[in-house]
């Protein structure tokens, strides 16, 4: 689906990103775990196109759209707009000052994937934190990616949010087999959902299934220690 060789990223020059290579197929579901100013960002920033790089990303099927819910909104939550206007500027690429029917359509059938169509009409100010990341979330799949990028979509969000984000994410995946890579500091995620797992700062420490890629050895590697939410192996409990 996705194969990445020799991704390095310099910015200001330094190498914000280095010696990143992988491959992941159809349905996979890559975790990108590290410490802030690990790199994470960027990486997926390159993946989307959002940032120059060097090396290759290649795609599959070059035609096939990417799906982006970026950590930062740009989004002025005082602008007088509705939840079905900004998920509508994927697909007109603007503000859609007007909309017609078949816009409206697929519009809606993006928001109902994701539990909000009866928040179409709400203003964008009165979302909450959970509601306004699931219409983002409507915005990036409504070209059905089989490329789903997320950076970070549980931050500022609460828990019953962020798990009904993972969960949509999930149905989503499974629904049209999309490979998703998810910048994440959820442990459990990676554990129990992501079919792959990287660990990096600036650049990759390890990769591969969740009890190949976090060990305490690559824990250590990446943030320095190992804490209690770290005893990924089943072994003793590490406080660190």
């Amino acid at each position: 689906m996705i194969t990445v060789k020799d991704l390095r990223v310099v910015l200001s020059h330094r190498a914000i990103v280095s010696d990143v290579s992988f491959t992941l197929d159809r349905g996979d579901f890559l975790a990108l775990l590290g410490p802030n100013g690990g790199g994470k960002s960027t990486l997926v920033r390159a993946l989307v196109g959002l940032q120059p790089y060097e090396g290759t990303i290649s795609f599959q099927d070059s035609a096939t759209p990417v799906g982006y819910v970026p950590q930062i909104k740009t989004l002025d939550r005082t602008f007088p707009a509705q939840t079905r206007e900004l998920v509508a500027t994927a697909l007109k690429k603007q503000w859609p000052w007007t909309m017609d029917q078949q816009c409206r359509d697929v519009v809606d059938k993006a928001l109902e994937r994701v539990g909000m169509l009866s928040k179409a009409d709400e203003q964008i100010r009165h979302l909450s934190g959970g509601e306004l990341q699931r219409a983002y979330l409507a915005r990036a799949i409504i070209s059905t990616p089989k490329l789903l990028v997320l950076d970070e979509p549980s931050a500022g969000v609460d828990m019953t949010g962020a798990s009904d984000m993972l969960e949509i994410v999930e149905k989503y995946r499974k629904d049209v087999s999309a490979t998703v890579v998810m910048v994440t500091h959820d442990w459990e995620i990676a554990l129990h959902h992501a079919t792959h797992v990287m660990l990096m700062k600036q650049v990759p420490i390890s990769f591969g299934s969740a009890a190949e890629a976090m060990t305490d050895e690559t824990i250590r590697r990446a943030f320095g220690h190992v804490g209690h939410a770290h005893d990924v192996m089943g072994g003793s409990t590490h406080h660190g």
